[in-house]
């Protein structure tokens, strides 16, 4: 089963910018309560309080916390994703996915200088500066949304909602992150793969190893009209 997302360049910029927007604003926000966290990230944290006594959900958060972020997370993914695109002759999309993942990246660690929000007082693992946004999950979003841009079927598309979904939620059971950083992540991280595949629409379409409507669905990253 196939299906289009964003066709037009103009339509990927336009929700891009919207979401690194509403991430923004949501940051603008907790810098605005200060040390105080919103009700449902005090609330959220607090159920999970005794996630630390459930040694599976421990090592599943564990696991996701390697895959996400650390030398895994950074270096092998997106790396691995673009030489596996490059050995399948897509060398444009491969270097969409390395600049999407490297603009989030950047645009995640300027928002936790720019916001500086304390993290949870219970953290379970060791952390960088600032929890307002969490680059893990901001991480999770690009990939999703690189991954259905460059492969629109609905089963990419519920895996990485699931991914995503799943990484935010283990950042949480970790005590890494309040459950707003996690929103303000995936916020981030989507919006950055879609502004930039709005920058890269043109050169993946004229990429003679890029499906085109004859032979294969129609690539959501396409030309302007």
């Amino acid at each position: 089963m196939t299906f289009d997302v964003v066709r037009s360049w103009r339509w990927q910029l336009i929700v891009g910018v919207a979401l690194i927007a509403l991430s923004c604003a949501l940051g603008a926000w907790v810098l605005a309560r200060g040390d105080t966290p919103f009700t449902v990230d005090a609330w959220w944290d607090a159920v999970l309080a005794g996630s630390s006594r459930e040694p599976v959900l421990i090592a599943f958060a564990t696991f996701m916390n390697a895959a996400g972020g650390t030398w895994i997370g950074v270096y092998v993914v997106p790396l691995g994703g673009a030489l596996a695109l490059v050995i399948a002759r897509k060398p444009w999309p491969a270097a969409y996915f390395l600049t999407a993942s490297v603009v989030s990246a950047g645009g995640v660690q300027a928002l936790k200088h720019l916001f500086g929000r304390a993290r949870p007082e219970d953290i379970l693992v060791r952390a960088d500066f600032g929890s307002f946004p969490s680059g893990h999950t901001a991480n999770a979003g690009t990939i999703a949304v690189v991954a259905v841009l460059l492969f629109p079927r609905v089963w990419v598309l519920v895996v990485g909602i699931a991914w995503t979904v799943l990484m935010a939620f283990s950042r949480t059971v970790l005590h890494a992150h309040w459950l707003s950083d996690t929103a303000g992540g995936a916020l981030i991280g989507a919006g950055t793969a879609f502004a930039i595949a709005a920058a890269f629409s043109v050169v993946i379409r004229q990429d003679p190893a890029t499906p085109t409507p004859d032979d294969a669905p129609v690539s959501v990253v396409s030309p302007p009209s």
